[in-house]
């Protein structure tokens, strides 16, 4: 199987202490990967750097066999598409005009649209079933409409990786639910290499292939969901006494000595 994206050994020092140590992944055709990890564990920091938006202080990121690092950002773009957390437009965009800013990064600044970017734009939120929010204001949009418009920005961009941070983060129930299964469905139907960041241990049972735990800027564990998602783990992970880590289908709950934290479905 191909590697669209491949990391090895990243670091990357923020003056006076180091961010990131010895990381590496990859990512696969058809897969989501879960990069999950506390608030202030590096994910972020991970993320740009996948991106080419840092560069590491040791080690590198490689999109199809080429470091990030000497290509240009129509190349990146056209192997890469990211969507943010929850955003806002200061600017009476429609959701369309969000959507086509896709097709913009793939090339120079001056070359402008072309005849088949509203079509590709159009399809990308027919695919989501988000064609009614066209013609609408995109700051006017609800949490969950915002964050399918950005998907479909993603989608329009035509690119084999899509990084997601955080994308049910300030969702509601049911739009968390929708979001986790989109992010497998567009994994499978369009053999998308996908990595979604979360602190969530139950946002990436429910939606990933791979799991990767993030701690202090190291990658404490790898591997499935069933191998990765212990109590054990989850313990050592956010630094609580977890008695216990119940699956229910693809949903889960921690409990701990004092408290049951649900999650989705619970």
């Amino acid at each position: 199987m191909s590697t669209p994206l491949l990391a090895r050994h990243l670091r990357f020092d923020f003056p006076g202490r180091p961010l990131l140590q010895d990381i590496s992944l990859d990512l696969r055709p058809g897969r989501v990967t879960a990069l999950l990890g506390p608030n202030g564990s590096g994910k972020s920091t991970l993320l740009r750097l996948l991106l080419g938006l840092l560069e590491p202080k040791a080690g590198e990121v490689c999109l199809n066999g080429r470091n990030i690092r000497t290509m240009r950002r129509p190349e990146v773009a056209a192997l890469i598409a990211f969507v943010p957390q929850q955003t806002a437009s200061a600017f009476a965009y429609t959701a369309l005009e969000i959507v086509l800013m896709a097709r913009e990064s793939r090339r120079s600044f001056l070359a402008g649209r072309r005849a088949g970017d509203r079509q590709i734009a159009m399809a990308a939120l027919a695919q989501l079933g988000a064609t009614g929010l066209a013609d609408r204001t995109f700051s006017l949009l609800s949490g969950g409409e915002r964050q399918l418009v950005l998907l479909a920005r993603a989608l329009a961009q035509e690119s084999p990786i899509l990084i997601l941070d955080e994308p049910a983060t300030g969702l509601d129930y049911g739009n968390q639910i929708r979001m986790l299964d989109l992010i497998t469905e567009l994994a499978r139907s369009l053999n998308k290499a996908i990595l979604q960041t979360t602190h969530a241990p139950e946002h990436a049972l429910a939606s990933a292939d791979d799991i990767l735990l993030l701690k202090e800027g190291r990658i404490l564990q790898r591997g499935s969901p069933h191998e990765v998602l212990t109590s054990e783990m989850l313990a050592a992970l956010y630094d609580l006494p977890v008695e216990k880590f119940e699956r229910h289908q693809r949903n889960a709950s921690i409990l701990s000595e004092h408290e049951c934290f649900p999650g989705l479905g619970s």
